[in-house]
């Protein structure tokens, strides 16, 4: 059996006919030898027979054909062309791979390479092979007349374990890290050295600067001097004679002296010529030059060289990691995120409520990818895509992924801002390859999450003239959704809060042929999210449930479903923070009055005479309320400061109503001014504390003389209110006084109302301010036993069913324009200051809370 010995030179190197390159790669050969060679010493003990008589390790001929497959790894990463890389591998194993010491060893040596599938002839340098292997056998037989083993004492034995592939004992990483570290060595070695040269050929060290008093007296006055050279009209460089040179001060340097002007220099040159009485053909001849050193050019272009060294380094760093574009400008961009329905979407439409005619329209375009021939043989055609648009946190992302949960569909999903990035093109490049790998796995769905990102409608004209790269994103995506490339079993879905901005192009039937609207879920709508989300919660055993998601759908009108899970969530929060065993109801009615005041400002101390205006700032709110047909049921009264300015506030829950009176809307204003009339009729002076109420105020009349045609003198006209950052009025100069007249008209008889109420009802605001004052918060059940069973009935149903108490349905019972009703225990709250209710204003169905005084 062949066996073959290998060694390393130290730090020798081989003449061979290949140009050596790259001499980092030749000391990562050698170090891992050195491996090699330290593992063979520790095993000489263990057996000897791996070793020949000189010491050497003996190896094996699988062993050595394992070794020239590592000796190949290291060209093979440094990525050097395949011609020179196969050369240079042969070198190597005749440098390291010799059986013995005879040249049929490298014959056996050359047959082994030139067999190696990988290898592209390494003979062709050469004539013919034979000429070829001469040539190796030569280089052989000259190198191994002095070959000396030496240790490279570069490495220690740290590195020999150092990690790496655990195919190859960590070889290929080590080899990479020492590569590395060599060639940055030398990169500090040829930068210092370049900085070293660019100061020596710019500082001009051979040369001396000397004054013209210097240079008359020692240089020119005694003959010294051979020519002046000027130098860019301001330098003059003393080019000294033979006589000068050999004098001491004349040997081995260069005088210039600096002048201010070349005029100036001329007449004192002639001066002193002319005092030194010297001939005119012998006179110094001067000759003039412009001139500038190499040195100084180059360094000043050392900071440019730099800035474009570091622009060029940090703009590759970034386009190999990642960042900004994926994988990199010119190489593949990322892929979009996947979803397997049966592996990563775990939601499903049971997970969604309050939605169901959203869900209903969403099923049909699952149903049709599940089974397309249902539709296909009736001849119908599945919608290309759908606009999922509504308030913020009403669900439309999550509905989206519960519809790749159902689908059971390769899902594709992307944000609208992904697609447009700094680079020209980027944006149309993705939607192509988004939408190419969507139809590669058709039937599929694709999600575009705020697609007004790339949607808005495009400009008629660019004052800039430039190319708009998000529009170019909308053309290649309409193409996709409804061009010549086109496929039918690939479902577009889209999510935007502005569907109004959306291109109209983008919303034609072909691409988004649906829009399913989500808003704010109603009362039924808010038990089943309440429901859905106290899955999870920890609730209390004697809990009714229904009771309990009913009370707090009602106590939460106009909140959407992600105020919902907010509210559940700082329940459980509250009750963990408390070490509560579970969540019980006032935890909940904690989180709602969280959710929509704030914290409570516990730090924000009022004075007694603040105080008292608060208090009866907001008992003017809650009589006004009280007493007026239309209002909203009252809640809630509190003095306790909460949020950023609010220092009390009134509390009311509202129907579910999408039909506002003219009546409902005037008590609505009266309720709203109840406080400053209160402040008017029990203090000396007013505060500032109502501001909010008038902004409420005034936005509701501007709106009915406005919007809602529900003023005599200006008619059954409507103009647009919201007109954003468009300055101009769609109405005259006239007609604009005739609108303010009727807007004032409009609050002043409201305010006319609430302080005639307020005047004859003194007495019972002076019980609830008092009561306020001792208690700082009233409920609804205070109120009934301040001032009895309210005049009007209240205009809500759940309100009736969920939240009034246990007294005011006996006071009821009694009553003409009671309601009989079930008593529930969970409806009475004996925990005064948590209820909480979230209202609903005339335009937008929200937060119609009066707070009381702010500050400005």
């Amino acid at each position: 059996m062949a066996h073959h010995v290998f060694f390393f030179t130290g730090d020798r190197y081989f003449s061979s006919p290949i140009t050596r390159e790259r001499t980092a790669q030749r000391f990562n050969v050698k170090r891992y030898l050195h491996n090699e060679t330290d593992k063979g010493n520790d095993d000489h003990k263990s057996d000897p027979s791996k070793f020949n008589s000189e010491g050497r390790r003996v190896f094996s001929d699988e062993e050595a054909k394992q070794l020239y497959q590592k000796l190949k790894v290291i060209w093979y990463d440094n990525s050097l062309n395949e011609y020179h890389k196969n050369l240079k591998i042969t070198e190597l194993f005749i440098n390291y791979g010799i059986e013995g010491v005879a040249s049929p060893s490298a014959s056996k040596v050359v047959s082994v390479i030139l067999s190696d599938p990988d290898s592209k002839n390494p003979g062709q340098k050469f004539e013919n092979v034979q000429k070829f292997h001469q040539n190796l056998v030569d280089f052989f037989l000259m190198q191994h007349q002095n070959i000396k083993p030496a240790r490279d004492d570069n490495f220690n034995s740290s590195q020999k374990t150092s990690g790496g592939d655990k195919n190859n004992g960590g070889f290929n990483n080590n080899m990479k890290m020492f590569n590395g570290q060599v060639n940055f060595q030398w990169f500090l070695i040829w930068l210092s050295t370049g900085i070293i040269l660019l100061y020596m050929l710019g500082s001009d060290s051979l040369e001396k600067e000397i004054t013209w008093q210097d240079f008359r007296t020692s240089l020119l006055d005694k003959g010294y001097v051979e020519k002046l050279i000027v130098i860019n009209n301001n330098r003059v460089r003393v080019v000294l004679n033979d006589k000068g040179r050999s004098q001491p001060m004349g040997a081995n340097a260069e005088y210039y002296f600096t002048i201010s002007s070349v005029r100036t220099f001329e007449e004192r040159l002639k001066k002193a010529q002319d005092e030194n009485k010297v001939p005119d053909n012998v006179r110094i001849p001067v000759s003039y030059v412009h001139s500038t050193p190499i040195g100084k050019t180059l360094w000043s272009l050392l900071p440019t060289v730099i800035l474009f060294a570091f622009i060029f380094w940090s703009t590759s760093k970034i386009l190999k990691s990642g960042r900004g574009l994926g994988a990199g400008m010119f190489g593949k961009q990322k892929k979009f995120k996947k979803f397997n329905a049966e592996k990563n979407v775990k939601i499903s439409f049971s997970d969604v409520a309050g939605c169901d005619e959203a869900k209903e329209e969403i099923l049909e375009f699952v149903n049709f990818l599940k089974d397309p021939q249902r539709y296909e043989r009736l001849g119908a055609k599945i919608p290309r895509g759908a606009i999922l648009c509504g308030p913020p946190g009403t669900g439309k992302t999550l509905l989206a992924r519960a519809t790749a949960g159902e689908a059971k569909v390769p899902f594709y999903s992307v944000s609208g801002s992904e697609f447009v990035e700094m680079f020209v093109g980027v944006g149309a490049s993705r939607v192509r390859e988004l939408f190419t790998t969507a139809r590669e796995n058709a039937p599929s769905i694709v999600f575009v999450d705020e697609i007004d990102a790339i949607g808005k409608s495009r400009s008629k004209g660019k004052a800039s003239g430039g190319n708009d790269e998000r529009e170019n994103t909308l053309n290649q995506l309409l193409v996709e959704m409804d061009g010549f490339s086109s496929s039918d079993y690939v479902v577009v879905l889209a999510g935007t809060n502005r569907v109004d901005v959306l291109d109209p192009a983008l919303l034609r039937p072909g691409r988004f042929d649906r829009k399913v609207y989500l808003s704010n879920p109603e009362l039924e709508g808010r038990k089943a999210i309440f429901g859905v989300h106290m899955k999870k919660i920890k609730l209390s055993p004697d809990c009714d449930l229904e009771d309990l998601k009913g009370r707090l759908a009602t106590l939460t009108p106009g909140f959407s479903g992600a105020d919902i899970a907010n509210v559940c969530n700082e329940a459980a929060l509250g009750a963990a923070r408390q070490n509560e065993d579970c969540v019980k109801l006032h935890d909940f009615e904690q989180a709602i009055e969280r959710v929509i005041a704030g914290l409570e400002k516990k730090s924000k101390v009022l004075s007694p005479d603040e105080k008292k205006v608060v208090a009866y700032h907001e008992a003017g709110h809650a009589i006004v309320g009280w007493f007026t047909k239309y209002a909203d049921p009252l809640l809630k009264v509190s003095i306790v400061p909460r949020g950023q300015s609010a220092l009390g506030y009134a509390q009311y829950l509202p129907p579910d109503i999408y039909l506002y009176s003219t009546d409902k809307l005037m008590d609505q204003m009266t309720m709203a001014l109840g406080g400053r009339v209160s402040e008017e009729l029990h203090f000396d002076s007013v505060t500032s504390g109502a501001s909010n109420d008038f902004e409420k105020v005034t936005n509701i009349a501007q709106r009915m003389v406005m919007a809602c045609g529900l003023s005599p003198k200006v008619g059954l006209i409507s103009y647009n209110i919201d007109r954003g950052t468009d300055m101009t009025k769609p109405f005259s100069d006239k007609t604009a006084a005739l609108i303010d007249s009727e807007v004032h008209r409009i609050v002043d008889e409201c305010y006319s109302r609430c302080k005639k109420l307020l005047s004859e009802k003194s007495k019972e605001v002076e019980l609830v301010a008092q009561y306020l004052l001792k208690k700082e918060v009233i409920t609804r059940e205070d109120m009934v036993r301040l001032l009895g069973k309210r005049p009007f009935p209240d205009q809500n149903d759940a309100f009736d069913k969920y939240i009034k108490s246990k007294e005011e349905r006996e006071l009821e019972k009694k009553g003409v324009n009671g309601k009989d009703g079930k008593n529930s225990d969970s409806s009475q709250s004996k925990d005064k200051g948590h209820t909480v209710e979230k209202g609903k204003e005339e335009d937008d169905h929200k937060n119609d809370s009066n707070e009381g005084p702010k500050d400005d």
